[in-house]
């Protein structure tokens, strides 16, 4: 009898402890913080991980705590060397930015790995460029191609996009353009940006696929929108020499334009060739579109507006 009254309170226990933290994790979607907090505190105090996994994050963020990475290195800890594995990557973050710890890049790479040996993608990517940095551990470009695979396998598109460029170049293994070219794609698909930017410029050299200046355009669009700057020159240059877009010196200078601003001396260049061969009327159009572009998720917009009331 004893039995069956413990088991029921402890089944008891555990429902009132998933509760608390679906509770928790609803109010944090809700954005209602306050809630949160009082949700997560006691489960973490009782040993919850998860529990401990969204406190640190909270006092991380500042959100309904005042930020304190001290308190977040605490409560990432103790979820951590429960074996939490978002836990172990995120004190693997801490300790390479030196918050709320001294920066130890060591101790970085030890957490990493933690997470990663549970087969965390991120931290399998982020464990790989160590490794290709020699960064807290012996520089190794096979280990660190061997990291990119695991992420990249996963479906995990930075290490895809990380894996494609280790075929590029030829890291810890022979180079091969055909597989960087997938590895490039299969990222780009999923939106990253980086992976796009690379997939275009493989387009537009012919380097495992065939020349298509029209399709380096297309790749380099979606990753300028999201704001990549080396796509961003990129697109200018393709409507600066008619590759794959006819010419247009204007939304050559607003692309150039719009990541001149921030002092990059390449946009720079590119922008004062193109200036050089512009009218004052067009430079004027191109200031008004480079403010167009630089609204949110407004560029390919501002690009297509533009080009239309040409016609």
């Amino acid at each position: 009898m004893r039995r069956i009254i413990f088991a029921t309170l402890l089944a008891s226990c555990i429902s009132i402890s998933h509760a608390g933290y679906e509770e928790g994790i609803a109010a944090l979607k809700a954005k209602n913080y306050v809630l949160a907090l009082q949700e997560f505190r006691p489960l973490a105090e009782q040993g919850d991980a998860a529990a401990q996994h969204h406190l640190g994050l909270m006092y991380a963020n500042g959100r309904g705590v005042i930020r304190d990475y001290v308190q977040a290195v605490n409560w990432y800890r103790k979820a951590a060397e429960q074996g939490y594995a978002n836990a172990q990557s995120n004190l693997g973050v801490m300790y390479e930015k030196g918050q709320g710890v001294p920066q130890d890049h060591a101790q970085s790479v030890d957490w990493f790995r933690k997470s990663a040996e549970q087969g965390d993608a991120n931290s399998q990517a982020i464990l790989g460029i160590r490794y290709f940095e020699g960064k807290g551990v012996t520089k190794d470009d096979v280990q660190a191609v061997s990291w990119f695979r695991k992420s990249a396998e996963q479906g995990n598109s930075a290490g895809q996009s990380l894996l494609g460029i280790a075929y590029e170049i030829g890291l810890g293994m022979a180079q091969d353009n055909a597989k960087a070219v997938n590895w490039y794609r299969s990222a780009a698909e999923q939106g990253e940006a980086k992976a796009q930017t690379r997939l275009g410029s493989m387009y537009e050299k012919g380097h495992g696929v065939p020349q298509d200046y029209t399709q380096a355009v297309s790749w380099y669009t979606k990753a300028a929108e999201q704001g990549d700057v080396n796509a961003q020159i990129k697109l200018g240059s393709m409507y600066e020499n008619a590759l794959g877009v006819s010419q247009d010196w204007v939304v050559a200078y607003a692309l150039f334009n719009l990541v001149a601003v921030y002092g990059n001396a390449e946009a720079i260049k590119h922008r004062d060739v193109v200036t050089s061969k512009m009218t004052p009327k067009q430079i004027e159009s191109g200031q008004r579109l480079t403010s167009e572009m630089a609204k949110p998720s407004s560029l390919n917009k501002a690009i297509a507006a533009y080009l239309t009331s040409k016609i």
